[in-house]
C-alpha cells in the first residue's frame, strides 16, 4: 500500500469514477433489457445489473491494484480494518474516510451534469421509504449482513478473484434489491454521499 495521502487520493479518485458510473447501472440494465428486448420478463432486469455489476466490479478491481489499493467503499474499508487485514494505520483511515466521501459527492454531481435530463429519475439516490425505526433497522441489519459477507468471501471464499467477484455481485444484488422496499442501496456509504449530494444539489438550484 502507498502512503496515507497517496491512497487517499486514490480512493477519492476511484470513488468518483465508481458513483459516476454505478449510478447509471439502472439506466444500462433498462438499455439492455429492452435491446434484447426482454424488458417485460420478470427476472431479466436482476440477471442484466448482476453481470453488469460483476463487470463493473471487476474493472474497479483492476483499477484499484492499479492504484495501489484504493477503495471506493468507506464501509468494507473499515470492516477490514476492524478484522486486522491490510495495512491501515488510523492515520491512513482518518485521510480515507474522507476522501472517499468526496469522490463520491464528486462523481454525483458530475453523473447529475451528464445525464440527459429524461434519464435523471433513473438514478435517484437512497430515500427512506418506511417509517425512520423501521428503515434505521433494516439498514443496520442488510450494512451487518453485507459487511459480514463480503468478508467471509474474502478471508474464506474460492481462491479465484472472478469467482470471489461473481459471489460478492450476487450477495450485493440481492441484499440491494431486498433494500429497496425499505431505504435503498445505501449499505455503502457511497451511495448515501451521492443521494445527500445530490439533494444539496437541487436545494441550492432552487434557491437561486
Amino acid at each position: 500500500m502507498k502512503g496515507p495521502i497517496k491512497i487517499a487520493i486514490a480512493d477519492m479518485l476511484i470513488s468518483f469514477m465508481w458513483v459516476f458510473c454505478s449510478s447509471a447501472f439502472g439506466l444500462l440494465t433498462y438499455f439492455i433489457a429492452t435491446a434484447a428486448g426482454v424488458q417485460t420478463v420478470p427476472w431479466a432486469s436482476i440477471v442484466i445489473i448482476t453481470v453488469v455489476f460483476f463487470v463493473f466490479l471487476s474493472i474497479f478491481n483492476i483499477i484499484g491494484g492499479f492504484l495501489g489499493g484504493a477503495s471506493f467503499d468507506p464501509a468494507s474499508t473499515t470492516a477490514f480494518y476492524a478484522a486486522g487485514s491490510g495495512a491501515d494505520t488510523l492515520i491512513s483511515m482518518a485521510l480515507r474516510f474522507p476522501a472517499q466521501a468526496f469522490g463520491a459527492v464528486g462523481g454525483a454531481l458530475a453523473i447529475m451534469e451528464a445525464i440527459p435530463e429524461q434519464y435523471k429519475h433513473m438514478i435517484e439516490g437512497p430515500s427512506v421509504k418506511v417509517d425512520t425505526h423501521t428503515g434505521a433497522f433494516a439498514e443496520g441489519g442488510l450494512t451487518f449482513a453485507i459487511t459480514f459477507i463480503v468478508l467471509l468471501i474474502m478471508q474464506r471464499g474460492p481462491q479465484s478473484e472472478i469467482f470471489k467477484t461473481w459471489f460478492l455481485s450476487i450477495v450485493i444484488v440481492t441484499l440491494v434489491t431486498f433494500g429497496s422496499a425499505y431505504t435503498g442501496p445505501s449499505m455503502n456509504p457511497a451511495f448515501v454521499s451521492f443521494a445527500l449530494s445530490i439533494s444539496i444539489w437541487y436545494s441550492t438550484l432552487n434557491c437561486v
